[in-house]
Formats: structure tokens, C-alpha cells, sequence
């Protein structure tokens, strides 16, 4: 446990929130305190009017602590802030500056466990630490067992403060001053095991390195027939074996919660992946928890796994234990993005914290960001292996989150070849199955989903390549459950897909519908899905055969059809970005005094260019939806000069600008000499890239130049992330559920002849954290037609806190 002395300690008369710099130069620029429990992103911005030369006077020499050790030594390694202050940290130590904190896995500041804080002599000394350094504000980030001692922490703290007081340690002022301490809690947990949030911190990352592992492991097993058995985190819980096992393609996983049946699970295992071997299938997965057992809370052990596997089925079997090699790695970008969001509402649940309020927890449902009582969430977290302990494992699955016993349905579903089918004859469909507009990450995933689900079914699965021209040209092909086993983790779009819409002929396209019998229809793709819905419900009192349940899955990087508040492959569109943006940042901040301009796609929606801006610490972002004019251009370029002024001379680091709409993001909010700009392709037609990146050359002088980037198709990503995997599987399962229901409502009407109501046509959405059905019709309601996208998007406010944490609001 290592810490140095603190030469200098700003002084603070409120709560106060902690951050660690060396050999440092900062400036402190107040903040309007929020009183809503909602985040409202525009209410945190710095203020407008701080003048720069202040600024440039107040900065001050301050040498720092060292990083944290444990939880207990937090207030003396560190430097107290004014929670109505935002701290700009412009450093020559990067280890400890913000610049480039995006990109960083781990921590910075270090972790560990502390036996002596759960003393309550150890909570006494961290009391006076706290108070000595004048805080009484503390944001706790990590897992259940922090998060408890945090509560405990904050339960005493009066007693605490009052024997400090009796031993003379602590003045009356003190005790008077510092009475509350105020506690809020972030879920630092790549395991996933914290109840009432979808997400913690990290486990997204964490999920992405098991499902690069499983997608190289999957060429060497098929090449040699091989099975292999992995072995991934998860004491109590399985979240990560689960989604892995959706998203990597696994034939088998084991977790916690869900012990196989039967006693005799190694028969169970052994004859699923019989069958699978019996059709051809050429290489095998299976997934196991550390923390996996059968019934009777027996360890699964994954080498044991391999010795069934190779006994009794004779398989060629490895073992590959991760281990911490999934703790490891740059954050992915959704790792980025919302805890970002995350430390933004923790702020506010601060300064509206009270001694009547519980301590809050943040944690997220969907994209919006959520507060719980902090300790419900825990007992609840404690419950759930309390009740596998009880072997009561239907009560332990009930304490997760519903998508979680999802999940794990979908699982079952999409790994396992039943040997019957589901469905009897009279209730059997013809799903066609289509690709519309530009590809994706996520639909072959959606794709296969749907193809098996249909063969458990009993449905005949038709898989129309290459759009509406395919079918106008009848190329329609039946898929079979082997024929798509290995379409999960590609990239783009197996059936091909192109813009062509029905209307292009509508009575040929109708022709064919009818020709085929076709009972369903799924199409997956952007917003020409979506106009391709909507114009064959517009034909359905013209074409009968076009009174069939339809469904538009939407699968677009833009993120740009109306409602739905998550497309497939925007996440993995995002993460293409980052992986771009690292790089340019790092070309950035070698060049010393160099700002990017980056242009991305999206059309005219700027989700990409905004949340990747979010992602990646971009200082300005340009959007469509906002627009450019010489007015905004010569602000942003009067921040420039601005920022770059305030860098040590020879210390600045790259910039970005992001246009893809044009957005304007620095590699790092604390560096200096790169920058890096982003722009939407759709920004403007005269103030193109170029233009931007020569105005910016010119108006920088001797203090910067510029360069531009275009990622152009990059951004579609080549292998799906496993968040656009595993929601692909979630969402083509609730299509094609909604295909039956409708189908058999269809076939329950009088008479031959069969009228589909408006709402058989419709559009699966993700709002805010639930899934709606949506018909097409009224979609239009919501959508701007003209430009392509929604009239109201969730993430607009992003933009503002962008370019707050960027500092351009506080400059200019």
C-alpha cells in the first residue's frame, strides 16, 4: 500500500469528490448543481462565461498522491474536489492526466481488498482520513463486497465522527461540518452478478475477449475436428458463459444457476452433441463457469468435461483456460459509453443526497441510466447464491434479470437439434426470410436464429438472396440447421442484400409471394426495411397475397429507424470506431499540435458520430440533425486556439473532430497536441471534410495543423460484436414469435379469404428498456420521412455533455 504526500489540498465547503494528478496544472470552473433525479446531460454543462485568462491564473503546481490501493486508503492518496467543480487536468504525466482514460482497461488508480477497513478500528482511521482531507463524498466503484462496506461505512459514520471527537482527533467544527457523509455506488464487475442492472462495469469488455477467443478457437477446431472445452469467469454467476454461448455459437455451456437436470447430465451433453456430429457438424464448444456444478452443488470441472467428451464420444478434446485474459484489453466502446453516463448521474446523486436518502446505486436498463437503493441490490445479489446454495435454482434464476432466463431459452434454442418438431402439420409456416439495405453486423446472427427456431418449429425456413431483386428474380432457397451453424459471428450479409424496394413491382413481387405460399415474412435491415414494410401494407387491399404477418427487425449502423432506440450492428459500427479513433488519437498524439477531423457514416442521423464522440473524448461533434454555419465553425475554431493555448508548450497531444455529420472530439480531454474531429458524411454539402480540415490548417498557425480521416465502410465492421450477436438472437426469437401468433389468428378467421389487420405489419423496438411492437403505420407518425430518421432521438443531449467534458463550453 503505497501513498506520497500531498503538498497542496484545495480547499472545498461542500462534498467534495476525489481526483489524483502529478506534476500537474489545474483549473476549476463551476458547474450549475442539478436538482432533478433525471439526468438532463444540458444541465451540466460548465459555465459559459468563465473567462479565459482566469482560468490561466488560477492554474496551480500540485504534487499528487500515489494510485489507490484499497478503499480504505482512498482519502489519502488523493485530492479533493468541490462536487460544483469540474477539475481540468493538463499534464505531462499521462499515467495520471485523464488524456486517453477511454481507451485504458483496468484501473488507473489501482484496486485491492483492505482486511482492515472491515475492522471498526479500520473504519475509524478511514473516518479521519475523510475528514482530514475534508471530504465527505465518496463514488464506490466495484463489486458487492465494496458496495456493502461503503453502506456499513455511511451507517456509522455519526458514531465514527463522534468518537474522533471524543479523542480530541476531529474539532467541533469538523463534526459539525462534515455530519453526512454522502455515498453513491458503481458496479465494477466483469462476472455481471449485481441484481436490478442490466450491465455492470466491464462485463461487456470482458464478453468481448471470450467471444474473440471462441471465434479463433472455431477455425482450428473445425479445421481438425477438434472439440474444446472453455473455461471462463463466473463464481456465482453465469452471465458471461450465457452470452458467450449465444454469441460464440457453443453447443453446450454450464453455469451456476442452471445445473443440468438430470443426475446423469454427462448422457444429456453426450447425446446433443452426438446429434450434432451425426448431421456433420465438424467442431465442437462447450462453455463451462468456474463456478458451474450438476444438482447437487458437485464442481463441473472443465478437464473433466474434456474426459467425457473424448471417453465416450471419442473426440479430439481441448481445454483453454481465460482466466484473467478477459480482465484484460481496451474498454469496448459500450464499456465507454455508458459509464460515462454512469459517473454523470453519480455526480448528481451526490449533491441531491440527504441524510433521509439511501445510497444509491447507478445501474442501467437498456440505454437509460437508473438508481436503486444500493443495498436492495445487494441483498438481492447475496440471495441469489444464498438460493443456489439452498439448491433452490428456479428461486435463483427469478432473482435475475428476465433476460437473463431469456437468454438462456434463446440458448436452448439455437444450440440444440430436436428430433421433433413442435408444431403440428395444420399450424406449420413458409417464412421468408430477406436482408434490405445496407449490411450490418448482427444479421446473419438474426438469420440464424430464425432458421433454427423454424426447424425446431416445424416451419420451412426460405432464405431470399440478394433482396427484392432476388425475389423478383426467384432466387429463394430453403437453409437448413447446419447451414447456418457457422453464421454467427460473420460479418456483412450471407443472403446479400442491396435498396431495391417492392414497389420497384409490387404485382411481380406479390406473384411470388403467392407462388411460394408464403405465410411470413421477416425483414431485416434499415430504414428501407422499414419503407419496405410499410409499402407492401399500403398493397395489402390491392395483393391478398400480401396478408400475411409481416415483421421489420432493424439492423442499421445509423441507428436511424424511428422508435426503437437500438439497431443491430450500431454497436458494432461504434466499436469499429473506437478502434479506429485509438489509432488516429495515438498518430495524433505523437504528431505533437495536430487536430483530426474524422468523417464517419450514418446518413443524415448522428448517432455514430455522437456516441462515438462519447466514446472516444471527441471535443466537438457535428451532426446532421444540427446542421454547420460559418457562425458555429468560427467558434469551434476560436476553442481550438483556446485549448491549444492552455497546453504546456511541446505537451500537446491530437485532437479529433468527428464528421458525419461533422464531430469535433480531442484524443484526450487533458492532453494537448493531437486532436481529432468527427464528421457525418451528411453534415453539410459545402463545409465538406476537406473544407473543415484546411479551414482548421489555416486558423491554426504555428499552434496547430490538421489532417483528415474518412473511415467510409469501415465503420460496417467486419466480425459482429457479441452485444449485436446476443441481441440478434433476443430479437429474431421474438419475431418469429410474433409471426406465429398473427399466422394463427389468420388461420382462425372465417372463410378463405384472410384480411390481416394494421397490426400484423410491424417493427420490434427497444423502448426505454422494454421491447414494443410497433405497427408500421404508426411508425410513420414518428418518423421524418425526408431525412431518414426519427423525429425525437434519446441520445440528442449527448452532444452537449460531449463537448462539456471536452471543456468547449468552458472556453467559449
Amino acid at each position: 500500500m503505497a501513498s506520497f504526500p500531498t503538498e497542496h489540498v484545495h480547499a472545498a465547503e461542500d462534498a467534495r469528490l476525489i481526483l489524483s494528478v502529478r506534476d500537474t496544472k489545474a483549473s476549476f470552473v463551476e458547474i450549475p448543481r442539478t436538482t432533478s433525479p433525471t439526468t438532463n446531460y444540458s444541465q451540466t454543462q460548465a459555465s459559459s462565461n468563465a473567462p479565459t485568462e482566469a482560468l490561466k491564473q488560477t492554474f496551480s503546481k500540485t504534487s499528487v498522491s500515489a494510485t489507490v490501493s484499497s478503499f480504505a486508503t482512498v482519502p489519502l492518496t488523493t485530492h479533493p474536489v468541490a462536487p460544483s467543480k469540474v477539475a481540468t487536468s493538463f499534464a505531462s504525466d499521462s499515467t495520471m492526466s485523464g488524456a486517453g482514460l477511454q481507451r485504458r482497461g483496468g484501473t488507473l488508480i489501482g484496486t485491492a481488498r483492505s482486511k482492515a477497513f472491515r475492522s471498526p478500528e479500520g473504519r475509524l482511521a478511514a473516518a479521519y482520513n475523510l475528514i482530514s482531507e475534508g471530504i465527505d463524498a465518496l463514488v464506490v466503484c466495484g463489486g458487492d463486497g465494496s458496495l456493502t462496506g461503503a453502506d456499513v461505512f455511511r451507517a456509522e459514520w455519526p458514531s465514527l465522527l463522534e468518537s474522533l471527537h471524543a479523542q480530541g482527533k476531529i474539532t467541533q467544527e469538523q463534526l459539525a461540518k462534515h455530519g453526512h457523509l454522502r455515498i453513491v455506488g458503481l458496479v465494477g464487475s466483469i462476472d455481471n452478478d449485481m441484481s436490478l442492472t442490466d450491465l455492470t462495469i466491464g462485463a461487456p469488455t470482458a464478453l468481448h475477449r471470450i467471444c474473440e477467443a471462441i471465434d479463433n478457437i472455431n477455425s482450428t477446431a473445425s479445421s481438425h475436428s477438434r472439440a474444446f472445452v472453455l473455461e471462463v469467469m463466473g463464481r456465482h454467476c453465469g452471465w458471461l458463459a450465457l452470452l458467450a454461448g449465444v454469441s460464440g455459437g457453443a453447443d453446450f455451456i454450464f453455469i451456476p444457476e442452471h445445473p443440468p437436470e438430470t443426475n446423469t447430465w454427462e448422457d444429456y451433453m453426450c447425446e446433443n452433441i452426438k446429434r450434432h456430429r451425426q448431421i456433420g457438424k465438424r467442431k465442437t464448444i462447450v462453455i463451462v463457469a468456474e463456478g458451474a456444478h450438476d444438482a447437487n452443488l458437485q464442481p463441473i470441472r472443465a478437464d473433466y468435461v474434456k474426459d467425457v467428451l473424448t471417453e465416450r464420444l471419442g473426440l479430439d478434446t481441448r481445454v483453454t483456460t481465460l482466466g484473467h485474459t478477459q480482465r484484460g484489453g481496451k474498454p469496448c466502446a459500450l464499456d465507454r459509453t455508458l459509464p460515462t453516463l454512469q459517473g454523470v448521474e453519480a455526480v448528481n446523486a451526490l449533491l441531491e443526497a440527504t441524510p433521509d436518502t439511501p445510497s444509491y446505486m447507478i445501474g442501467v436498463r437498456e440505454n437509460k441510466i437508473t438508481r436503486v437503493p444500493l443495498m436492495k441490490a445487494v441483498e438481492m445479489t447475496k440471495a441469489v447464491a444464498d438460493a443456489i446454495a439452498a439448491k433452490d435454482f428456479a428461486k435463483a434464476m427469478s432473482l435475475r434479470d428476465p433476460e437473463f432466463l431469456h437468454s438462456l431459452e434463446n440458448f436452448f434454442t439455437t444450440s440444440t437439434l430436436y428430433t421433433e418438431k413442435q408444431l403440428p402439420e395444420e399450424q406449420r409456416m413458409r417464412v421468408a426470410i430477406m436482408h434490405v439495405g445496407a449490411p450490418a453486423g448482427g444479421m446473419n446472427a438474426a438469420t440464424r436464429t430464425a432458421v433454427r427456431y423454424c426447424i425446431k418449429q416445424g416451419h420451412t425456413p426460405l432464405a431470399v438472396y440478394n433482396g427484392f431483386r432476388g425475389l423478383l428474380d426467384d432466387n429463394i432457397h430453403e437453409l437448413s440447421w447446419l447451414g447456418v451453424d457457422s453464421w454467427t459471428p460473420r460479418g456483412g450479409s450471407e443472403l446479400g442484400t442491396n435498396r431495391t424496394l417492392p414497389d420497384v413491382d409490387l404485382g411481380a413481387v406479390a406473384s411470388r409471394f403467392q407462388e411460394h405460399n408464403l405465410h411470413g415474412l421477416m425483414l431485416i435491415g434499415g430504414f428501407e426495411a422499414f419503407n419496405a414494410l410499410l409499402v407492401l401494407n399500403n398493397a395489402r387491399k390491392l395483393y391478398p397475397s400480401f396478408n400475411i404477418p409481416m415483421v421489420h427487425l432493424p439492423a442499421t449502423i445509423s441507428n436511424n429507424v424511428p422508435l426503437t432506440e437500438f439497431s443491430l450492428g450500431s454497436d458494432t459500427s461504434l466499436n469499429a470506431l473506437v478502434d479506429a479513433c485509438d489509432s488516429i488519437k495515438q498518430s495524433a498524439s505523437a504528431s505533437r499540435n495536430r487536430v483530426f477531423v474524422v468523417e464517419t457514416q450514418g446518413g443524415k442521423c448522428g448517432y455514430i458520430a455522437t456516441m462515438g464522440a462519447l466514446a472516444t473524448g471527441a471535443a466537438m461533434v457535428y451532426t446532421p440533425e444540427q446542421g454547420m454555419d460559418l457562425d458555429l465553425l468560427r467558434d469551434d475554431v476560436r476553442f481550438l486556439k483556446l485549448r491549444f493555448g492552455l497546453d504546456a508548450k511541446g505537451m500537446s497531444e491530437g485532437r479529433l473532430v468527428i464528421r458525419y455529420f461533422l464531430l469535433l472530439f480531442p484524443p484526450s480531454l487533458f492532453l494537448t497536441p493531437n486532436s481529432f474531429m468527427y464528421r457525418s458524411e451528411r453534415a453539410s454539402t459545402v463545409y465538406t471534410t476537406e473544407v473543415i480540415t484546411q479551414m482548421i490548417k489555416e486558423e491554426g498557425g504555428t499552434l496547430f495543423d490538421s489532417r483528415s480521416a474518412s473511415l467510409g465502410h469501415t465503420l460496417q465492421g467486419g466480425v459482429p460484436s457479441p452485444m449485436d450477436r446476443a441481441r440478434a438472437t433476443r430479437l429474431s426469437l421474438r419475431c418469429m414469435s410474433f409471426l406465429e401468433e398473427h399466422h394463427a389468428q389468420l388461420r382462425a378467421q372465417p372463410g378463405r379469404t384472410k384480411v390481416a389487420p394494421e397490426e400484423s405489419a410491424a417493427v420490434i423496438t427497444i423502448q426505454g428498456g422494454a421491447l414494443a411492437w410497433v405497427p408500421v403505420q404508426e411508425m410513420v407518425k414518428h418518423a421524418d420521412m425526408k431525412n431518414r430518421r426519427g423525429k425525437k432521438m434519446w441520445w440528442a443531449d449527448v452532444k452537449d455533455l460531449v463537448e462539456a467534458l471536452a471543456g468547449r463550453t468552458a472556453l467559449l
